[in-house]
C-alpha cells in the first residue's frame, strides 16, 4: 500500500516539477476523506538547493536517510540533469529502494537519474521528446518509448514533460487507491482525471531529412501530393530508378520506408488541419490521402493514441469538435 512518499532533489531542481509531486502526494485532503501520505522532500546535495529560477532557493532538513522508509521515491526534473553526474549515495539509495519493493517515479529529465542508477536497463521508459535521443545514447539498454506520456514498468514509472508527470502520479494513485480517489484528487487540481500513458506527446516530429539529394526531389513531390495515391513503382519511376533500388535508397536516406514516411506526413498534416481549421474529419481524410474518416481515425489513433475529434477538442475546445 502506498503510504510513504519521498521526493529526491538535486541542485538545480525545477520547482514546477517538484510542485507536481507535492500537489498529488503532499497535500492534506483528509477533510475530504482522501488519503494522507507521509510526505517529505529530501536533498541529495546539501541543506540548501538552488533552482533553475534565478534567486529561488529551497531548503529541507531531510537527507538521504529518509529514502530508506519510502514506498515511493519521486525524482523531478532539474537543470543540467541531462548531462551532470549524480551522487553515488543517491543512486545506491534508489537501487536499494527498488530491491526492497518500493517504487521510483521520474518527471521529465529526472529519468536520467534513474538511468544512472541502472534502473532503466532492460525496462521500458518514457522521456520528454527533447531528451529521447540523448537518453537512448547514454543508456542504450533502456527501452525508450519516444512518444508516450508515461510508462509504468513496475516498479519504475517514468513520465515525459511536466504535465505528463501529473498523469503518471494520478495513474499510480489510481493503481493503488482506486479510480475514485484519483478522480477526486484530479478534480481538486482541475486536471483531466485520466490520460492513458500510451497517448502521444503533442509534438510535431517530422522524420529526419535526407542527408543527400538522391531522393530529395521525390520527397518534396510526395510532401506536396499527400492526397494522391502513391506506389513504390510510381515513386521509383519519378526518381528514374528501379523499385528495388529506390526502396533501398529511400531507407538509407530517410531511415524509414516510403509507406511509413507517407503515413507519418499524412498524420502530421491531419494534426495541423485539426488544430487550425473547422473542416470535417471526412474533408480532412480526403485532403490527407486517407480517403475515408474511418481510415483517418484508425491511423491517427494508431500514431497518436487519441482520436481526431479528441485531438481537436484538446487544442480548440469542445465546441470545435
Amino acid at each position: 500500500m502506498l503510504k510513504n512518499v519521498a521526493v529526491a532533489l538535486l541542485d538545480g531542481a525545477h520547482p514546477f516539477e517538484l510542485g507536481v509531486v507535492c500537489e498529488v502526494f503532499g497535500m492534506d485532503r483528509s477533510d475530504e476523506g482522501l488519503p494522507v501520505y507521509d510526505f517529505a522532500v529530501v536533498s541529495a546535495d546539501g541543506p540548501t538547493l538552488t533552482t533553475h529560477v534565478p534567486g529561488f532557493t529551497m531548503g529541507t532538513p531531510h537527507g538521504l536517510e529518509r529514502l530508506e522508509s519510502a514506498d515511493l521515491i519521486a525524482v523531478p526534473a532539474g537543470n543540467e540533469y541531462v548531462v551532470r553526474d549524480y551522487p553515488r549515495p543517491l543512486l545506491d539509495a534508489l537501487v536499494r529502494a527498488v530491491d526492497r519493493g518500493a517504487r521510483v517515479l521520474s518527471v521529465c529529465s529526472g529519468v536520467f537519474v534513474l538511468g544512472a542508477a541502472g534502473l532503466l536497463d532492460g525496462r521500458r521508459c518514457a522521456a520528454h521528446w527533447l531528451h529521447v535521443e540523448e537518453l537512448s545514447r547514454r543508456y542504450p539498454r533502456a527501452k525508450v518509448e519516444p512518444d508516450v506520456l508515461y510508462v509504468d514498468d513496475d516498479p519504475v514509472i517514468t513520465s515525459a514533460g511536466t504535465a505528463a508527470g501529473i498523469d503518471a502520479c494520478l495513474h499510480l494513485v489510481r493503481k493503488e487507491q482506486g479510480p475514485e480517489v484519483a478522480n477526486r484528487i484530479a478534480r481538486r487540481m482541475v486536471v483531466p482525471p485520466h490520460r492513458d500513458g500510451g497517448q502521444a506527446q503533442y509534438i510535431e516530429r517530422p522524420l529526419p531529412a535526407a542527408p543527400c539529394d538522391t531522393v530529395g526531389e521525390v520527397l518534396a513531390w510526395m510532401d506536396q501530393h499527400l492526397a494522391e495515391e502513391m506506389t513504390v513503382e510510381q515513386l521509383a519511376a519519378r526518381a528514374l530508378m528501379s523499385p528495388r533500388t529506390f526502396a533501398r535508397r529511400f531507407q538509407q536516406e530517410t531511415g524509414t520506408t516510403p509507406y511509413r514516411w507517407i503515413l507519418r506526413q499524412r498524420v502530421l498534416l491531419a494534426q495541423r488541419l485539426l488544430e487550425a481549421t473547422d473542416e470535417t474529419v471526412d474533408a480532412i481524410a480526403s485532403r490527407t490521402g486517407f480517403g475515408s474518416a474511418a481510415a483517418l481515425r484508425h491511423q491517427f489513433l494508431r500514431a497518436m493514441g487519441i482520436t481526431p475529434n479528441a485531438y481537436r477538442r484538446t487544442f480548440r475546445g469542445p465546441a470545435a469538435a
